[in-house]
């Protein structure tokens, strides 16, 4: 057996006994979580009750009971142990999305919605539906007060989101869309649904996609949308989005990445980082490490990662091949990414030419930018502001004395 291949086994048999413990559920993160990846609750571990809850909220929070009431009922639904940590994280993501306002204000919203129509109007529908489209702004539902004016006029998010769908609807309505050239693939569809901008909805701004995808009740597309812009609903789905996944993070600082990135982003770049110091990729750290079409489906085109990984093991033949590389990175987005072949080999690589520790988590270099945005930021930025409000709400628990 050759060295590289005794470090790798080596490595991997470390791994499997660090996984062992791991399955008895004593995560070394800030955040605590089931075998199965669910929240579980200690009678050892103190909690925070609603009350409590509340003093750690900002002060200038209108009605701050109402949302620990709800932020307490959440937890006990998802079994998300209320802790000092725990709360302090969500409390910091909802006051960096909203400050805690459901529907809020966004400056300056119907001018950049405007903006936003006339700039993809023709890239979204095409010539000939894009000039129908047109028209209908300009004069319906009446000539004197026409969709163009109303979405001049929107304040909140969920206006414009109403004021879509209702355009989108009257559109497929009256203008035949299914006949219309170009249209075919649209038919069977939701075109409202399709060609709604708004993605990112409530207090805590989640992808309509994840809730679709963990929805609490059966629900029309529509009326999960009116979902989230309540209270209510725009926590539990944030909550769900922010807490109910495991990862051995060190700070919460990457759990705050994460949230703007996408799951596992802040893991993901720390192995994209390892692949740099192993190969001359120089792979953006962006935390992605396949390409996804706008549905968030693996497309078949591969990414730099991917190629970057199969031009690695390429010389050994007993290392994954590209057939398992792409099933490994297929796992991405889950915990369990970490178990797999092309994750320890790469683990071991690195720690067998550093000779130090390999990374479990960096901060991912990802630009994020959109009409509801004044300018464009990076999760560097994100993360930090969150992080900022975290200390100020952990500072203020100190001060909460718990009943063990």
């Amino acid at each position: 057996m050759s060295n590289s291949r005794s470090t790798f086994f080596s490595s991997t048999l470390k791994t499997f006994k660090a996984f062992k413990l791991s399955i008895l559920c004593l995560s070394t993160s800030v955040l605590l979580t089931a075998c199965d990846g669910s929240w579980f609750s200690s009678d050892q571990e103190p909690q925070l009750d609603a009350e409590q809850i509340n003093k750690l909220i900002p002060n200038r929070v209108k009605d701050s009971q109402s949302w620990a009431d709800d932020i307490f009922a959440i937890s006990q639904e998802l079994n998300i142990i209320r802790d000092k940590e725990n709360v302090c994280t969500m409390i910091a993501v909802i006051d960096q999305e909203s400050n805690f306002i459901a529907d809020p204000h966004v400056p300056n919203l119907g001018r950049k919605a405007v903006q936003e129509i006339n700039e993809r109007l023709e890239d979204k529908l095409g010539k000939t539906m894009a000039k129908y489209f047109e028209n209908m702004l300009k004069t319906k539902p009446t000539a004197e007060d026409n969709y163009l004016m109303k979405l001049e006029n929107v304040q909140t998010e969920r206006e414009l989101d109403q004021l879509y769908r209702e355009m989108f609807e009257y559109f497929a309505v009256h203008y035949h869309v299914s006949v219309v050239a170009g249209a075919a693939k649209l038919v069977g569809q939701d075109i409202a649904e399709s060609f709604n901008p708004i993605t990112t909805l409530g207090s805590m701004q989640v992808h309509i996609r994840y809730a679709k995808a963990n929805k609490r009740s059966f629900m029309t597309i529509n009326q999960l949308r009116d979902d989230l812009y309540t209270q209510q609903g725009g926590l539990y789905y944030g909550i769900h989005r922010l807490m109910m996944y495991p990862a051995d993070y060190e700070k919460p600082l990457y759990r705050f990445a994460d949230y703007n990135s996408g799951m596992y982003s802040s893991r993901n770049a720390a192995f994209q980082k390892m692949l740099n110091r192993l190969t001359d990729a120089d792979l953006d750290l962006d935390g992605d490490l396949l390409l996804y079409n706008k549905d968030n489906d693996v497309r078949m085109q591969k990414s730099s990662s991917e190629k970057a990984l199969i031009e690695y093991f390429s010389t050994n033949p007993t290392a994954p091949s590209p057939r398992k590389i792409r099933a490994d990175l297929k796992k991405e987005k889950q915990q369990d990414f970490e178990q797999t072949e092309t994750y320890l080999l790469i683990k071991a690589k690195f720690e067998e030419k550093t000779g130090g520790d390999a990374p479990y988590a960096i901060m991912p270099k990802v630009v994020i930018s959109g009409p509801k945005l004044s300018r464009d930021y990076n999760t560097n930025w994100f993360a930090e502001r969150v992080n900022g409000r975290y200390q100020n709400c952990m500072s203020k628990a100190k001060r909460i004395k718990l009943e063990e």
